[in-house]
């Protein structure tokens, strides 16, 4: 399933990110946070605008904000 699909609090593991489809200065940044195939992650909470932008992350102990087309971009598989 897409990371922008999973359902709050439910903790996944990436499968695999299409990073063509994200900008390559943001993939870089992306990566530098740990978020790349095998990681363990967590929706905590997402923006209350229209488009339920932005999406905060939860990996590790650390807390990011991304967008919702880098979410759309990967694949996870809840735990």
């Amino acid at each position: 399933m897409k990371l922008e699909a999973l359902q709050n609090g439910i903790p996944a593991r990436i499968r695999s990110v299409d990073w063509s489809a994200i900008a390559p200065e943001e993939g870089k940044r992306l990566r530098a946070l740990g978020i790349d195939e095998g990681a363990e992650i967590q929706i905590s909470h997402r923006g209350i605008f229209g488009g339920k932008d932005p999406i905060a992350l939860m990996i590790g102990r650390m807390t990011i904000a991304i967008r919702r087309v880098h979410a759309a971009a990967m694949m996870v598989d809840p735990l």
